[in-house]
């Protein structure tokens, strides 16, 4: 009996479906229970700036501070703003739940590891919301509490030109951690789905598109001015670890059930 055996196992179990969705919804609400937890709410702005200080201070020292020029060069065309705004706010979470899907239904015998991935992925992204939370640059110049109201060459676009939501109102300022800047799940994910997917995809517009996926949401949370580019080499850096221990998981729960032959849907 090999690893592969049981991979298939528990790729298709009765009812897996169902456990999977639960797993996935569980997972994301821990997930932003614990990431509000240390949001914007309980840390001050002071905090949030000083760390958005280092990260523009740390872009100098390599010469690669070029966001605010970056957006300066799209700051009056307001479509192509708002644009990106809409996919920054839905393709996040609309192409991972795609990419999910399509390998659970289509690539049963390796959606376990990128599920796997992409949760420790999302989790080892709280560590860095949490020891370092981190002022985007949309907020540098934005006077409410949760901003620096400081001299900014940034535009908050989703506030200044619109999209689907706004972080201004009310219930999502609330909600939500304006400071889980460091590490960008943004690109995190996007880097996940291209790695998941890309050698199931045949069609060369397909392959070009979903290799398009990662830079295009790299430039995007830079022109909206919601991530500086340091940020999404943070989310590269997790997804790095989290596929390391994702790998090793797997492997170390497989050879578990193969030594005492217990096979995983069972019951």
């Amino acid at each position: 009996m090999r690893s592969d055996i049981v991979q298939t196992r528990y790729s298709l179990g009765k009812w897996v479906w169902v456990r999977e969705l639960l797993l996935i919804a569980i997972c994301y609400s821990c997930y932003s229970w614990v990431r509000n937890q240390f949001g914007s709410a309980s840390v001050t702005s002071d905090t949030a700036y000083r760390n958005a200080d280092y990260m523009i201070d740390t872009e100098r020292f390599f010469g690669l501070y070029f966001e605010p020029t970056l957006q300066s060069w799209f700051d009056s065309w307001v479509w192509f703003l708002r644009f990106w705004n809409i996919f920054y706010g839905t393709l996040h979470f609309v192409v991972t739940l795609g990419v999910l899907i399509y390998l659970f239904i289509r690539a049963s015998d390796e959606y376990r590891k990128w599920r796997t991935i992409g949760l420790l992925t999302t989790g080892l992204a709280l560590i860095g919301f949490a020891l370092f939370p981190l002022m985007p640059p949309r907020l540098l110049g934005n006077c409410r509490e949760v901003g620096a109201c400081i001299d900014s060459p940034y535009v908050d676009t989703m506030a200044e030109y619109g999209g689907l939501w706004s972080f201004d109102s009310g219930l999502m300022e609330s909600l939500s951690n304006q400071y889980a800047a460091m590490p960008s799940l943004h690109f995190a994910w996007a880097l996940w789905s291209w790695l998941a997917i890309r050698k199931h995809v045949t069609t060369k517009f397909g392959r070009f598109a979903i290799a398009s996926y990662p830079p295009l949401t790299l430039f995007a949370i830079m022109v909206t001015a919601n991530h500086y580019w340091i940020d999404a080499l943070g989310g590269a850096i997790v997804l790095g670890v989290g596929y390391y221990l994702g790998v090793h998981l797997i492997s170390w729960f497989d050879s578990v059930v193969l030594r005492t032959r217990i096979p995983v849907d069972s019951k």
